[in-house]
């Protein structure tokens, strides 16, 4: 799968690109970078980024990035620290192949807004059929 093929399938991924906006911008087997605008629609009820909203983020980059090379793979289980508030009005995913075995992956991602804030950490991991 090219990245141009990849961008068209997962633009059927309606609710990670139309609902929270989230970008395909770069992936390739070494890593996937998506990117969110934070908008009204992904804050809480004290104005912070929903939980949520980040976590369609990283789950979007997982998927992106493990289904590259290896297409097939689901999630078997995910894992997110939150670190600090988003900061800034734009958010960037960077996901990456921690190991890849046979049949079950793992992959972390990073999120961080444009100031340089480390919002969140993910790791997942994943079954290839």
């Amino acid at each position: 799968m090219t990245f141009e093929e990849a961008k068209v399938f997962f633009e059927k991924d309606r609710f990670a690109t139309k609902a929270a906006g989230i970008v395909l911008e770069e992936l390739d087997e070494s890593h996937c970078l998506c990117t969110m605008k934070i908008t009204p629609d992904h804050l809480n009820a004290v104005g912070s980024v929903m939980g949520g909203a980040l976590f369609t983020l990283a789950d979007f980059g997982f998927a992106a990035a493990s289904n590259f090379c290896h297409p097939g793979t689901v999630t078997l289980s995910s894992q997110i620290q939150y670190l600090s508030a988003a900061k800034g009005t734009f958010l960037t995913a960077i996901t990456r192949p921690v190991k890849e075995g046979r049949h079950a992956c793992f992959y972390e991602t990073i999120i961080t807004d444009e100031l340089g804030t480390k919002v969140a950490i993910v790791n997942a991991t994943g079954y290839r059929k």
